[in-house]
């Protein structure tokens, strides 16, 4: 029996000590006044009385009623029953009070009375103070406390005549049973009946289980307040430990919601702050850091809001506010979706009768409290079907004295399938679930209705998941059961209980509350107390018994094991395969070997495998030789390697006793056991695991000690089998009846029982120790690699998962120095880990299990001595295991396929191929297999670096991995130190970086050894830097022909052989004798020359500086008599790309230059044709007419490199020209500037030199027609200086894009040129630009680098302008490819792994920025040529920026260069005619190597790329085509991009050989050849899009945001290597080939293509390049020669223009050229995605751009949409809006014709037809295209019987059409719909 009440207590209003204002509770009397032994009086009572503060009232407010509740020190709850009333204020209360008045304040409180205000003190008379009867209980009983001290009041107002003292007596003597109503007796016992001596009668009904929560309507009221959602969420904040705020006005409420969520909770117990009513004195407390659930009224609502972590119900208003910072897991699918069906099902019955058509009559609803029951049914049904199975995780480590039990979480995630899931890893891990584990997992104890559910109902739960009516039964059977279990016997449940009558609160009471008389309730407790004392202590008689585990647990959700379906043949091969390892069959085993590593990728097959291997250890088969252990320890680290680190399957615990079973003797006396190899796995550094599995082992042993035969069989690991199947009792069932015993044993043998336990639990921990010390020291000591990898030990990036693993750094050097010290250091450090690691274990393990503290100490003796005898064997076998022979390698290299003339230097060397940083290779994110590492071959050849093999993963194992790069492409090499798989430890290591965006990282094979390694090293570095040009590939590969030429050559070509060798002899010795002294004391300017690099042998050296002595100053002047020679020379000059363009644009041809006549602006110079002038130049120039060849040498004085402003290209519209030169010395035109007003006496020869440049550019100046006449006006400098700003008017270009940035307001560009631009006057009150830009052009604009030009005034008389900008370095451009080759190809995993890492590297390289500063100079320049200036690049040297900004230009303006022919040409005449220094940039020789790589032509070529993807239809070229020039550049596979200029290409004869000689099949020299070649066979430079615009200039977008990274940069296709060596990369395509002879059955087709692996566009082709093979496939079916593609492809374009145009336009079929807009295509948005890409109704037609004006961006998408229907012909008759005859005029001179119009509002098009039932439309009318739509005239020959009302016009873009309707009504008609059409658009 229990006490009902434990105190009575009166609490009244008292002054504030400290005289705040607010007064404060004062406990008047209490009862009884002692303590009670086992239950003190709680403190803080008169705080939770009044929780919003004790306050005076100013009128008498009706009695309230609440309970709160106090949690004591010991957990214990104490309810704290309330009931206030008001009684008027005594006078010192009063006093009190004024105070208050003082501060004013007006808060709602209780039920919503005033508080006092200021501004109307109320009388005295009517100040009424609050008191409080306070009952104080451990037991929960509402009803009760409400009627008794409702009684005690009522006795007090009503005055019954009952002595007030004898009613609390009686209440506090009052003793109820205990729960467990059903055990009693009787009905009386278990409904006890009450009465408080004042005429009133109450039944207290105990619940039948005191465990399962009472709540009364507590969660029905719940739901009702906050619904479904908000419950549930609120439901998953507790369990997740979240902190929770309830808000209401209403004390009551705030009290039943904190328990109506508590009772949800069950069976867990909430065990954090629970608070249902939180007084405002308190309201600190909220800032509490642990999870708490508190109830808070909701007048301090505004005291809440800056709580940032803590969820707000707010029970009035309805809704839970969940702060953004916090993240509350939702249930696991599918229980979230059924738990919210049958939830919404249970709280609106009538949801399933909603939409009947005859629904029945009215069901009827539930009663709350029944509905209440239901509530809680529904989430008893959850938590059982989460935690069904759990008693199978349960492990029992201790018995005796008390049960110790651990749950296994990871197993119990694993096998329900939710190992990702949040909800139940948070749950599992909370304070809540420890506690259920504590409580619930005690094998023999009462149960209770969970206990049943969860291990008899959930087969039941499952079959009823999809029938709705038979889970609402369930629900309403255990509603019933849950309130059976709060009110037993319903029957007697009658109270009476007086009440006070209505407004009795309003009369005025006949006197206070009066002082008790402490005697007489002391006397009647006394009594009470004095009776229990002779009556026989009631003991509580606790139903116990073994509690029921249930069926074994299955995954929540079924899901399939996905690719890994382990059928029986899958686990056969796994078995087969073990049992012939095991017989020594080997070669049958090898054979298996790949297929029983890809089965066990699945849960089955690792699961059978570790079975298996049990059955060999049994057999006594666990030593094996050296073979079946290897093949044994790799299939176990197969099987690790896809554990995670909690082992959530029990592979990993199975496989532990077998990794210390398995071994080989290395030697007498040493033998090496399978651990010491499979240590690489995160799951041995998880102190989880350990425990879990420590727990699991002595839970067998101690299983063990209390079975009656003791069992020899071995225990078993495997967490969660069926134990109880296997053998009849499990280890629960064991401890139930040792429980169950134990009170009926004697004391010593209870001793004795609790010593053994203690002891096995001490010699599994001593165990443990030393199986740990297995896996955690590695078999090297001397390598900390293990432990430091593990410093966090457990954290899961430090494991690899491949057989060639990294080390952490990559480079931890191995050192076999022992006498150094080092070695005993790292040891000792590796030593120190493990111990402290073992320590913490046992520590932890052996606390939790009792083991005692003196064992405790013994242990943490003992672990140092295991550790360090374990590394001493460690050393032994580490030693042996380094003696032993390879293990025999597969012997199968697979040879790369070699180029005509490639030559292997070094045969294959055994290599792996270790990932790199780009995840792809690896698996990665976006899946695929993982290619990387990969086993194979390393041949270095003459032309490239190659590596083939496979795969080691074996899911990928049938695949060739081919990875190559030429030699020359080679940027850097690194040795790097590898850890690799177990038995070999590849130590010798090579990262070989090329610019061509491959990265090999290799780690040599143990067979080649160091030395093999340093010649791999030496020889590629031979390749890679060869002392002279004739060492590269282009060269050395032609030799190899040599001998054959002879033979193949016919006779007469015999002569053409020998001519371009005297050609080019005779050339050379001209140029030397021209070279005179002066040549040779500027040396300095000119580029290294060729004899410098040690090519040539020493007589010619000595013979050009004898012949230099000759100076020849004649040949410096033009003469019309030149030498045979130079005609020879010039000829051949004349054939150069230079004077091919120079003739197409118009700037002359040699043999007319000499003698045309003055009136041609430019001419061609033969100046330099012996390379005297600058050697970097071409022989032939353009310069202006007006200037002699003796004044350009001395001009080139004063440019660096002498390369003086040459015209590279003429504007046909504006004539503007383009010039280039390199960047000015000190003097000449900025030396002219700067000391304009201090000429020097005698002028030096700089001066004049200076002079002859002003005199040049005067010269240029006047050569542009529109400037020959012009004043000096007409320059931007003439401006008033006070308008140019620090750098005159051009801001520094650095700043901004074409949209301008913030430095610059205005686009540059548009300003400079004075277009599109008119802006309002400038702030600092200069015109608006374009105002004042547009007279005043400089006739010449001169873009020079800004550090050059600094401090320049221009001077107002000039016609040029000085354009300062700031450009980068070619150093710059060195260290932004660096940084990009890291960002695109880093050498190891990114720290942090996702596409942040490689946008930040990529905006760290500055490589995106640089192509923005060269795109936007380059339309800068192109604006000024547009507009008529001309325009002079003169940036550093002239050979690097100089040329990418001029080519750029002349791409963007002029379409010929965007042809395959031009951009040769461009490249031929601005890169190597004009002298780019490709040798000295890509480092090819090696005295090039301490400068580096320098990819000024790849950033050209990437710029191109930009331009291209912003125009797609204006290059003829592809972008394969960009990416072929990019890796050829840098190949060497040709001679083209060799040397430095055209002098030194002369010099070695290889300039006119092309030329002279034609060879057979021999390897290309020249790339253009090679192009021409491959073109013929296949489109694959070609691109379908182009479809060009005449005379359309370019201006792309060129802000970093529109730029895209090249896909050169990062794709790459391991199936075959680069794929830019196409004889190479397009081998016969075998797979279909193979498939194809039986039948080319459709399945045949299907290919899965692998990213990073697979080329893309060849194994899924564009659509026209299928076409064409197709074709060609069935002309060489039909035996017919299958034509050129080229052939075809023209022959298509021109039907498609023929096809039927009746009124002169192109069908609506032809989409490309006509329809995609005209803005688009001249801004340059990116038409890939538009409709454009996406069709194949392309039109080929390249011509038909004439008449389509540029119209607005509505039409031209109205058209791109009119386009894209036009691909889907269907029949017309679907798409007729509205149709009718109409005539229509015809063209110019035709005559009115009536036709059959049909308006289609789908296809936005008006058509006609010759008559009605015509199917052929004869032409259409865009409605796109329409202008306007007008009334018209009647004209000439129209029909005469029709009203004028009836004409009307339709105005296109193109034309008017004339029409004419029946009459006016039909003409307002067709006027209307075609208006309607047009505004729907």
């Amino acid at each position: 029996m229990a006490r009902l009440a434990d105190y009575f207590v009166l609490v009244a209003f008292g002054p504030h000590p400290r005289g705040s204002g607010e007064g404060q509770g004062q406990i008047l009397q209490r009862f009884p006044e002692k303590d009670w032994e086992d239950n003190p009086f709680p403190q803080g009572i008169e705080l939770f009385c009044q929780p919003s503060g004790w306050q005076l009232c100013p009128e008498r407010s009706p009695p309230t009623f609440f309970v709160a509740v106090l949690t004591d020190i010991n957990s214990e709850r104490h309810y704290c029953a309330c009931l206030t009333f008001w009684e008027p204020a005594e006078p010192t209360q009063e006093a009190a009070s004024a105070e208050d008045a003082a501060d004013g304040e007006e808060e709602l409180e209780d039920g919503g009375r005033m508080r006092l205000s200021p501004s109307a003190p109320a009388p005295a008379s009517q100040l009424f103070a609050p008191k409080t009867l306070v009952l104080v209980s451990r037991l929960d009983h509402t009803e009760v406390f409400r009627n008794s001290l409702g009684l005690i009041y009522t006795v007090h107002v009503e005055g019954l005549d009952v002595s007030l003292e004898s009613v609390i007596g009686n209440l506090l003597t009052c003793t109820i049973p205990l729960a467990g109503g059903s055990q009693l007796d009787s009905v009386e016992e278990g409904a006890r009946t009450i009465s408080l001596g004042a005429g009133d009668r109450q039944v207290i009904q105990t619940p039948l289980t005191d465990s399962l929560p009472v709540s009364c309507c507590s969660v029905a009221l719940l739901f009702r307040q906050l619904g479904i959602t908000n419950v549930l969420c609120l439901f998953c904040a507790a369990l997740t430990e979240h902190k929770i705020l309830f808000l209401s006005r209403s004390y009551q409420r705030l009290a039943d919601a904190c328990r109506g969520l508590l009772a949800l909770l069950f069976p867990l117990r909430y065990s954090f702050t629970y608070v249902p009513i939180l007084p405002a004195q308190l309201l600190e407390v909220l800032s509490t850091p642990t999870p708490f659930v508190i109830g808070v009224h909701a007048a301090f609502q505004a005291e809440t809001q800056e709580l940032l972590d803590v969820i707000i119900a707010d029970l009035d208003g309805g809704t839970v506010t969940v702060p953004e910072c916090v993240h509350i897991p939702p249930l696991p699918e599918p229980l979230q979706s059924q738990t919210h069906s049958v939830l919404s099902t249970v709280l609106d019955p009538e949801l399933e009768l909603a939409d009947l058509a005859f629904p029945p009559p009215t069901v009827p609803a539930s009663s709350l409290k029944m509905q209440d029951k239901e509530l809680r049914a529904v989430f008893l049904r959850l938590f059982a079907q989460l935690l069904q199975g759990y008693r199978w995780c349960l492990h029992i480590v201790r018995i005796h004295p008390e049960p110790v039990i651990r749950f296994h979480k990871a197993a119990f995630l694993g096998q329900r399938g939710l190992v990702e899931d949040d909800f139940l890893m948070k749950v599992l891990e909370g304070m809540a679930f420890a506690g259920f584990v504590s409580e619930r997992g005690v094998p023999y104890r009462a149960t209770d209705l969970f206990d049943e559910l969860v291990a008899h109902e959930v087969a039941r739960m499952r079959a009823d998941e999809s029938h709705p009516q038979r889970v609402l039964r369930h629900v309403k059977e255990l509603a019933e059961q849950l309130y059976k279990n709060e009110n037993p016997y319903p029957a007697v449940a009658m109270h009476k209980v007086q009440r006070p009558a209505e407004a009795s609160h309003l009369r005025r009471a006949p006197r206070p509350f009066p002082r008790l008389d402490e005697g007489t309730v002391q006397w009647i407790v006394d009594q009470a107390m004095a009776k229990m004392q002779g009556a026989p202590p009631a003991v509580r008689a606790e139903r116990r018994s073994t509690v029921p585990s249930g069926p074994p647990m299955t995954a929540i959700l079924e899901r399939s094991s996905g690719l890994h379906a382990n059928s029986a043949r899958r686990l056969e091969v796994v078995r087969n395969c073990i049992s012939y390892v095991f017989e020594g069959k080997m070669l049958e085993a090898k054979k298996l070997l790949p297929a029983v590593l890809r089965a066990l990728k699945g849960r089955a097959a690792r699961r059978c495998l570790t079975q298996e291997l049990h059955l060999h250890v049994q057999q006594n088969r666990a030593v094996l030789d050296h073979q079946q252990f290897d093949f044994v320890v790799r299939m176990m680290n197969c099987c690790l390697q896809d554990c995670t680190s909690a082992d959530e399957h029990g592979i990993a615990a199975a496989l532990l006793p077998l990794v210390t079973a398995f071994c080989r003797k290395l030697s007498p006396g040493v033998t090496q056991f399978a651990y010491s190899c499979v240590q690489e796995h995160v799951v041995w550094s998880t102190p989880q695991f350990w425990e879990a599995m420590f727990y699991g082992d002595v839970q067998t042993h101690v299983r063990a000690l209390y079975l009656e035969p003791p069992e020899d069989r071995p225990p078993t690991q495997q967490v969660g089998e069926a134990l109880a199947q296997e053998e009849p009792p499990s280890a629960l069932d064991v401890a139930s009846e040792q429980r169950r015993l134990w009170p009926t044993l004697s004391r010593a043998k209870q001793q004795e029982l609790v010593q053994k336990e203690e002891s096995t639990v001490f010699s599994q921990a001593i165990h443990y120790a030393s199986r740990m010390s297995y896996l955690l020291l590695p078999l090297d000591a001397s390598k900390s690699r293990l432990l430091r990898e593990r410093a966090g030990l457990g954290d899961p990036e430090s494991a690899s998962n491949s057989l060639v693993t990294n080390s952490m750094a990559g480079s931890v050097a191995e050192s076999y120095d022992t006498e150094s010290g080092f070695e005993d250091a790292e040891t000792s450090d590796v030593a120190g880990a493990v111990v402290r690691f073992i320590n913490r274990f046992v520590d932890k393990v052996c606390t939790e299990s009792g083991v005692t503290s003196d064992h405790l100490k013994g242990l943490h003796v003992m672990v140092p001595d295991i550790v360090q005898m374990h590394i001493e064997t460690l050393e032994a076998v580490h030693r042996e295991s380094r003696r032993l022979p390879p293990i025999q390698k597969q012997p199968k290299l697979l040879r790369p396929r070699l180029l005509p003339g490639e030559e292997c230097v070094l045969d294959g060397l055994r290599v792996y191929l270790l990932p790199d940083g780009r995840e792809e290779g690896a698996g990665g994110s976006a899946g695929g297999p993982a290619l990387l590492p990969a086993e194979g071959a390393v041949f270095l050849t003459t032309y490239r670096v190659i590596f083939t093999g496979m795969p080691t993963d074996p899911l990928v194992g049938e695949q060739v991995v081919v990875r190559a790069f030429p030699v020359a492409a080679l940027t850097k090499e690194k040795r790097i130190s590898v850890q690799t798989h177990v038995d070999q430890f590849l130590q010798d290591g090579l990262q070989l970086r090329a610019c061509t965006f491959q990265l090999l990282r290799m780690a040599f094979d143990e067979e080649v050894g160091s030395e093999g390694a340093e010649l791999f090293r030496k020889q590629l570095h031979r390749l890679r830097y060869p002392p002279d040009i004739k060492g590269t590939f282009a060269f050395a590969s032609g030799a190899t022909h040599t001998p054959g030429r002879p033979g193949r050559a016919a006779k007469d070509k015999g002569p053409s052989l020998s001519a371009p060798r005297t050609l080019s002899r005779n050339l050379m010795k001209n140029a030397k004798r021209t070279i005179g002294r002066q040549h040779i004391t500027r040396k300095k300017y000119s580029p290294p020359s060729w004899e410098h690099r040690g090519q040539p042998p020493a007589e010619d050296q000595e013979d050009e500086i004898a012949v230099s002595e000759e100076a020849e100053p004649s040949t410096l002047t033009p003469s019309a008599g030149l030498k045979p020679a130079d005609r020879l020379t010039l000829s051949s000059l004349v054939e150069r790309a230079c004077c091919r363009d120079y003739q197409r644009l118009g700037l002359g041809t040699l043999g007319s230059s000499l003698s045309r006549a003055k009136s041609e602006p430019f001419r061609v110079s033969p100046v330099n044709r012996m390379y005297a002038i600058c050697r970097s130049y071409p022989g032939l120039l353009i310069v202006p007419q007006s200037v002699q060849d003796n004044a350009l040498q001395r001009v080139s004085r004063c440019y660096r490199q002498n390369r003086f402003p040459v015209v590279c290209w003429r504007s046909g519209r504006s004539k503007a020209v383009l010039l280039r030169s390199g960047g000015l010395h000190g003097k000449g035109v900025v030396g002219l500037f700067k000391a304009q007003n201090a000429p020097s006496p005698g002028q030096s020869q700089a001066d004049s030199s200076s002079l002859e440049q002003e005199k040049y550019l005067q010269a240029v100046v006047s050569a542009m027609p529109r400037y020959a006449d012009a004043s000096g006006r007409n320059t931007l400098s003439g401006f008033s200086s006070a308008h140019l700003g620090s750098h005159g008017k051009w801001g520094s270009i650095r700043v901004s894009g074409r949209s301008g940035g913030p430095g610059v307001g205005v686009d540059v560009g548009s300003r400079l040129a004075g277009r599109d631009v008119l802006g309002p006057p400038q702030p600092n009150g200069a015109p608006p630009d374009s105002g004042f830009l547009r007279p005043q052009r400089a006739a010449l604009y001169i873009i020079g680098d800004k550090a050059q030009l600094k401090g320049v005034r221009p001077d107002p008389l000039q016609q040029w302008e000085l354009v300062p900008i700031e450009v980068f370095e070619a150093r710059q451009v060195k260290a932004s490819f660096k940084k990009l080759l890291k960002a695109c190809v880093p050498g190891c995993p990114a720290a942090e792994p996702g596409p942040a890492s490689y946008l930040r590297s990529l905006e760290d390289s500055e490589w995106l920025t640089q192509i923005h500063k060269l795109l936007q100079v380059s339309v800068l320049v192109v604006e000024l040529l547009d507009s008529g200036s001309s325009v002079l690049v003169s940036l550093e040297d002239g050979w690097d920026i100089t040329t990418q900004v001029v080519s750029l230009v002349q791409l963007l303006s002029d379409p010929f260069y965007r042809t395959l022919e031009g951009f040769r040409l461009l490249v031929e005449k601005e890169w190597l005619s004009f002298g780019h220094r490709f040798s000295h940039r890509g480092a090819h020789m090696l005295a090039g190597q301490s400068s580096g790589v320098v990819p000024i032509f790849l950033q050209f070529l990437d710029c191109v790329h930009q331009v291209h993807l912003q125009f797609p239809m204006e290059f003829e070229f592809s972008q394969f085509y960009l990416k072929f020039l990019s890796y050829h550049h840098a190949s060497r596979r040709f001679r083209t991009f060799l040397l430095d200029s055209d002098y030194e290409r002369i010099e070695l004869g290889l300039l006119y050989e092309e030329k002279g000689e034609r060879r057979g099949q021999q390897a290309c020299r020249s790339v253009w050849e090679h192009v021409d070649r491959l073109s013929k066979k296949t489109p694959v430079f070609y691109n379908y899009m182009y479809a060009p615009e005449d005379a359309e200039v370019l201006r792309p977008y060129s802000n970093v945001s529109n730029l895209k990274v090249w896909d050169f940069y990062t794709e790459e296709t391991l199936a075959e290597g680069p794929p830019y060596d196409w004889e190479l990369a397009r081998g016969p395509p075998e797979p279909p080939e193979e498939e194809r002879p039986d039948s080319s059955a459709p399945q045949s087709r299907r290919r899965v293509v692998w990213p990073c692996y697979d080329s893309r566009p060849r194994a899924q082709p564009d659509a026209i390049s299928r076409l064409l093979e197709e074709l060609q496939r069935l002309e060489t079916e039909l035996g017919r020669p299958p034509e050129r593609w080229k052939d075809t492809w023209d022959r298509v374009k021109a039907a498609q223009r023929l096809e039927g145009r009746p009124d002169g336009r192109g069908t609506p079929g032809s989409l490309l050229a006509s329809t995609v807009p005209h803005h688009r295509r001249s801004l340059g948005v990116y038409l890939q995605e538009g409709p454009a890409g996406s069709t194949l109704s392309l039109s080929l037609d390249s011509d038909q751009s004439g008449g389509s004006s540029a119209s607005s961006s509505r039409q031209a998408a109205r058209r791109s949409t009119s386009a894209l229907y036009s691909q889907f012909q269907t029949a017309e008759s679907e798409n007729r809006s509205y149709e009718g005859t109409l005539y229509k005029k015809g063209a110019f001179m035709k005559p009115w014709k009536a036709r059959w119009f049909v308006l289609d509002k789908t296809k936005h098009q008006l058509r006609y037809y010759d008559h009605r039932v015509d199917t052929e439309c004869k032409g259409v009318i865009d409605l796109a295209e329409v202008e306007a739509v007008a009334p018209g005239a009647p004209t000439m020959g129209a029909p005469k019987t029709v009203g004028e009302k009836a004409f009307f016009d339709v105005k296109t873009t193109r034309r008017v059409y004339n029409f004419c309707a029946q009459d006016a009504a039909s003409a307002q008609q067709w006027v209307d719909r075609i208006q309607g059409c047009l505004s729907d658009a």
